[in-house]
């Protein structure tokens, strides 16, 4: 395995991030625990969960991990462990304050609950799972501030935010005397490549490290999406269809290339110096172990520019890609 610095920070973390969102929901905690496990002895240090992770049951995915966590065997001390708030828990408790945002309330309250089901006393990466502008950035790194001094929290992230949104908490994280954010999860894949206008660009001018979320587009782009498997699985025969002949190409070229499409999904994220670690939300032990394939796997500039061919960007970066 491979590890980079997350962001500008000193930490180290594998160039593969295991995403945990199905584990209690399509994956039984047992399956969930043998992938963990895996993850471990192949070297992968980053793991990545949420709050609301669970679907009905929200919660469930981290009271996984933390009872994955208590078998003890070094699993958490070896283990990087990142979590999100933001999203209504429904804690009738809180009232008004139980619903999606952030605020200093929202932090404390949930990393409480986050800490409790993790069963553990600290979380490396608490992540900002969105934007929420209606809550001043000296409340929130006022909040992230005091967290990380009581040590609770290493390092702050945040997800899904737009290029200036980095921007404006660098700034003010700055002003402060304060790191800010080391990380951004966002959504890029070679089917979204939006990101590539602004937000990466903006991320890496601010020492952010970007965590792509959704690197195969919900399966869209894994191997067997052309038999019907991803479509059928996630409603999107639809957008298979639309995307047929740029599938059926990259296909192709990934039979050139001895590898599956899933495979050189993440081995072109990999190939992207602004990238620091794709998640890899796996159901199953064999698509975790093919995710492993990726790290090995380069590619050069001509099968490069073909994929910019088959999928292609916005142009560049913001305002090259738009403006004369």
């Amino acid at each position: 395995m491979q590890y980079t610095a997350l962001g500008r920070s000193g930490l180290k973390v594998s160039r593969l991030c295991l995403g945990t969102m199905n584990f209690g929901v399509e994956t039984e905690q047992q399956e969930a625990f043998r992938i963990m496990d895996a993850a471990l002895d192949a070297g992968i240090n980053f793991f990545d969960t949420a709050n609301v992770y669970g679907r009905e049951n929200r919660g469930l995915t981290e009271e996984i991990l933390g009872r994955w966590f208590a078998q003890g065997g070094g699993r958490r001390e070896r283990t990087v462990l990142a979590t999100k708030f933001h999203g209504d828990m429904s804690d009738a408790a809180d009232g008004p304050n139980g619903s999606r945002g952030l605020s200093a309330y929202k932090l404390k309250r949930h990393l409480e609950g986050s800490l409790r089901r993790l069963q553990t006393d600290h979380i490396e990466l608490y992540q900002m799972h969105h934007i929420d502008r209606s809550v001043s950035w000296t409340e929130l790194w006022g909040a992230y501030e005091t967290a990380i001094a009581q040590g609770k929290v290493g390092y702050a992230g945040s997800s899904n935010f737009a290029g200036w949104d980095l921007a404006v908490a660098q700034g003010e994280a700055k002003a402060r005397g304060f790191l800010g954010l080391v990380s951004e999860q966002h959504k890029y894949n070679l089917l979204c490549r939006l990101p590539e206008l602004e937000v990466l660009p903006a991320a890496q001018a601010h020492g952010i490290g970007i965590i792509p979320w959704s690197p195969l587009d919900g399966g869209l782009l894994a191997g067997n999406a052309l038999r019907g498997g991803a479509g059928k699985r996630s409603g999107n025969m639809e957008r298979v269809e639309k995307h047929r002949r740029q599938l059926e190409q990259f296909r192709a070229l990934s039979d050139e290339l001895g590898s599956r499409e899933d495979v050189v999904a993440l081995a072109w994220l990999l190939a992207n110096p602004a990238v620091t670690a794709p998640i890899i939300g796996v159901r199953t032990m064999e698509q975790f172990e093919r995710s492993l394939e990726a790290v090995e796997l380069q590619l050069d500039d001509t099968v490069l520019a073909r994929l910019d061919e088959i999928f292609p960007g916005p142009g560049g970066t913001a305002p090259v890609a738009y403006a004369w």
